[in-house]
Parts: C-alpha cells; structure tokens; sequence
C-alpha cells in the first residue's frame, strides 16, 4: 500500500519517473520512507546524508551554521519541492555542511541517499534531473550571498519584507524578528534597530504578531 502512495508521488513531481524500468521503480520505493516533522524539528545535520527529502506539505528552511551558531538561511522548499543538499553521497562534490529544521508541520518522502546515486548512474534521464536541480538551487545561494556581500542591511531587510509579502499575499508578515535575523544571516538586535528606523519613516508597523507593510511603495524604493 504505502508503495503504491510512493509511485503516485514520485509520477507526479518526477518527469523522469515513467521513463525509469520498472525494476528502478520498485528498488526506489523499497527503499523509500514515509517522515512527519514537527514544526522546529531538527530534519538534516550537516555533513550526513539523510537521502534526498521530498516534501508532501508544510515547508522546510535550508540553511548555515558559523562555529560561532550564527545561520544563514539559504531558501526554503515546500510542497512538492526536493532537496538534494541533504545527500551528499548523492552530490559528492559537496564539501560544506548545510542544515534542515521544520518551519512547519511537515511530512516527506525521503529516498535513500546511496539508492538514488545507483539508480541515476543507470539512467541518465534521472542523473540530469537531480544535476539541474542542484544548480537552480545553487542560483539561489548566490543571490543569497550577493545579498550579504553587496548590499546594505536596509536594503536586504526590504528585499526581504518584500519577498515574503509576495510569497504569502499579504503585507502582514508573522515573523519574529529573531526568525527574521535568521534568515537573513544578521543579528536580532540590528534587525530591532532597522525595524525601529522603518517604523519611524512610516514604512513599516512592527507588532507583537510581527511586521506589517505600510508603505509598498517606499520600501520597494530603498531596494534600488
């Protein structure tokens, strides 16, 4: 039973998946585990390899650690998206850790890491997939970085009201400025300071609930 549900999944977020032998099918979902995550959960640590983690609901958040403890959040994956950086027997040339903790309730599929390497070595369709994957993914690293190189903090803080004001298709954003800080790679202390100096121009309500966008406009404006 539970394999049929994984071939159901795997058909429709893989396009690669019809052109796979049978045989390649039926291994994939031997070897394939059904996971729920509470929201905090730790879901992948560093170096490990945890396979390659569908997610079936909810959202998971991709992100860096300094010795120190300070995170970089690198991009988020939600429903129907697959992470290839948790299985680094996968993608080899992978050589810096990156972690995996629940930002909601969520449940995934997870393939084993040295079963998927096998099979995509027998069928190129599958190795191209998981190869192009990995690099959009990379392009979102990038932009994370250049942000953090390149730009100012009030900029990167309202690229990032912006961004996630788009992504839930509301100007209301329930974050709290610790979980802000995180995932701009910043302290919370800075992010309260900016926040106050956004507040005091008009732009921004900041509240016990989190921030709430004011003025589109002029925050769109520092972004330039």
């Amino acid at each position: 039973m539970e394999s049929a549900a994984f071939e159901s999944f795997y058909c429709d977020v893989l396009p690669f998946w019809e052109k796979l032998p049978q045989g390649d099918k039926e291994e994939i979902c031997r070897h394939s585990v059904s996971l729920t995550f509470a929201k905090g959960a730790h879901v992948h640590d560093g170096g490990d390899c945890s396979g390659v983690i569908f997610v079936r609901s909810g959202c998971l958040r991709l992100y860096m650690m300094s010795d120190e403890g300070k995170e970089i959040t690198l991009y988020r994956l939600h429903t129907g998206d697959m992470c290839m950086l948790s299985a680094s027997c996968v993608l080899q040339s992978i050589t810096f850790d990156v972690f995996v903790d629940a930002e909601e309730d969520s449940a995934c599929y997870v393939i084993r890491g040295p079963v998927f390497a096998a099979v995509s070595q027998r069928n190129p369709d599958m190795r191209i997939f998981a190869l192009e994957t990995a690099v959009s993914r990379f392009s979102d690293v990038m932009w994370v970085l250049q942000q953090i190189l390149f730009m100012s903090m009030d900029k990167r803080l309202a690229v990032f009201l912006l961004d996630e004001a788009a992504r839930l298709g509301t100007d209301s954003i329930a974050l709290t400025q610790e979980q802000i800080a995180k995932y701009i790679g910043s302290a919370r202390e800075v992010i309260s300071r900016m926040l106050k100096h956004f507040a005091a121009d008009g732009l921004v309500e900041v509240t016990r609930k989190g921030v709430k966008i004011l003025d589109k406009k002029r925050l769109r404006a520092l972004t330039l």
